[in-house]
């Protein structure tokens, strides 16, 4: 790590910390004594209070500090800070807690006291045991063995003998569940890279490396495999569906995902991250669906949960503000009620200003792109492309392709609505390049560059006909499984409608909105 990393680190340490975690540290460092004490404590004070790392505006407001003891200062000051974490964050996480009395056993061992760290070592990996901290567990039984052999007794031998038959049978069982998160983390990085199957070709790469794996535990017994193997298992079917745009199965996975966790309620704090996001794939399933009761029902459910992971912090509670924000999102879109979706963006945009530099790059570019599109249906052109920027100034090919074409896509109607057309053309062939060069061109794509290169020639009065006759070229698409994947984050057809009839796109929006509503309630 640079020098400059490590003087950025305790800074970037102290900036994350919660006014809680702050005060905590105060009392926490108020119980130390000596100057070299006071000293990184002052330290703290000032680093707390600068909003731009300066070295040598500290040095000239802390006099008491030299230069050259600076560096040490500062390790010693993460290290503390890092404690003071630990000792108010293992009352909220068994993972800690699990540590804490491992590390307790260790040090009672150390003493002397054999019987003791033999029940300390006991209630670890109890705890680790019920969890299903597997890799912990396993890495217990080196001081069980250790206990049992300077404290022979029936009991110890027996807990001794016991561990290493339970190690014997976990490797099995780890296995299995080694083999499901790869599995899992593999269907999740085709979901980063390209979004949805684009053609029958990516449908058949991905049965071809994903199916024959997943189709392997058709004929399993779910009931016997572990918490953390069926975890593992719907999660994959989870994605694996979602990729391919069976939203209902996927629809399905994610229910038992969230059921799974329901079942065990004690997980929710151990596997905190992994539950949030079974709820956000469950709420993206339903909105790509439009099973709006159903979604805001999940929604209202998800909400009224939320406020047991604010105590866990601060990644669980980013996470859980970044689910709310894209599914009040969402149902603004759904609704068209696009003036509370400005109303949100304002949150939204000081949310990731705070947090903006934590979060994945997936998840920011899903956040900028939904505002941008939000700002475009309320007819902010100059909002909307300062999101898309972001989104457009990614490149890299790893991360969502799909939002990158899209982006570039909308950035053109954009262009168009503000009559910036003097270098339209030009914009159009920049925009057709890369999507060609992400491979992501696809006949409904075709038609919406086809009309774009027309523009310069078709005069005023026969551009009502052009939207027309691009809005029924579209219309024919959105039955396609491959080409509708589109209109999932740009509603082309809406947009040409409201060029066509001079209604607004919320309206439109609205009244779509309302007859689906009728439809569902008709059915029933």
């Amino acid at each position: 790590m640079l020098a400059s990393e490590k003087r950025e680190a305790v800074f970037e340490l102290i900036h994350s910390l919660t006014k809680a975690e702050k005060r905590n540290f105060k009392l926490f460092a108020g119980r130390l004594s000596g100057n070299h004490s006071s000293k990184f404590l002052l330290l703290f004070t000032a680093l707390e209070s600068m909003e731009e790392y300066d070295e040598e505006r500290l040095l000239a407001r802390c006099p008491e500090l030299s230069k050259v003891q600076l560096p040490n200062l500062k390790a010693h000051l993460y290290r503390q800070i890092l404690k003071s974490l630990r000792m108010l964050g293992v009352q909220h996480s068994t993972l800690l807690q699990i540590q804490e009395q491992a590390d307790f056993a260790r040090i009672l061992y150390d003493k002397g006291l054999y019987s003791h760290a033999g029940r300390m070592v006991e209630r670890a990996a109890a705890l680790a045991e019920r969890t299903e901290q597997y890799p912990v567990l396993m890495g217990l039984t080196p001081l069980q063995r250790a206990v049992s052999v300077v404290n022979i007794s029936a009991d110890m031998v027996a807990v001794a003998d016991g561990a290493i038959r339970r190690d014997e049978q976990l490797w099995h069982k780890m296995e299995n569940i080694n083999h499901l998160s790869k599995l899992s983390v593999r269907c999740y990085d085709l979901h980063q890279q390209l979004g949805y199957a684009r053609s029958q070709k990516d449908l058949d790469l991905l049965s071809w490396r994903l199916g024959p794996e997943l189709a392997h535990y058709d004929g399993v017994d779910e009931r016997k495999l572990s918490f953390s193997e069926r975890f593992y298992l719907y999660q994959s079917r989870a994605w694996f569906h979602y990729i391919r745009h069976g939203f209902a199965f996927s629809y399905r996975y994610a229910r038992k995902w969230i059921a799974l966790f329901d079942e065990r309620p004690e997980m929710k704090e151990v596997m905190y991250e992994a539950y949030l996001k079974g709820y956000s794939q469950l709420l993206d399933g339903l909105y790509l669906m439009r099973r709006y009761s159903l979604f805001c029902g999940a929604l209202e459910a998800f909400e009224e949960e939320s406020a047991m992971f604010a105590s866990i912090g601060t990644n669980a509670d980013m996470l859980v503000s970044q689910i709310l924000f894209t599914g009040h999102l969402n149902k603004c879109m759904m609704e068209g009620n696009f003036k509370e979706g400005l109303w949100l963006t304002k949150r939204i945009d000081s949310y990731l200003r705070r947090y903006g530099e934590r979060l994945t790059t997936n998840e920011r570019m899903v956040l900028d792109y939904k505002i941008g599109y939000t700002y475009f249906c309320d007819g902010n052109y100059e909002k909307c492309r300062t999101h898309l920027a972001r989104v457009i100034a990614v490149r890299d090919p790893r991360q969502r392709r799909d939002l990158q074409c899209y982006a570039r896509m909308l950035n053109l109607i954009v262009l168009y609505e503000q009559g910036a057309d003097f270098n339209l053309d030009q914009q159009v062939r920049s925009v057709y390049s890369f999507i060609v060069k992400m491979r992501d061109m696809s006949e409904m794509k075709q038609d919406f560059f086809r009309f774009f290169k027309s523009l310069g020639t078709v005069g005023a009065g026969s551009m009502k006909g052009e939207f027309k006759r691009l809005y029924d070229d579209l219309l024919a698409h959105t039955t396609r499984p491959y080409e509708r994947r589109t209109f999932y984050y740009l509603d082309l057809p809406v947009w040409l409608e409201s060029k066509i009839t001079g209604r607004s796109i919320g309206e439109i929006t609205r009244t779509n909105f309302e007859q689906r509503l009728r439809k569902g309630r008709n059915r029933t």
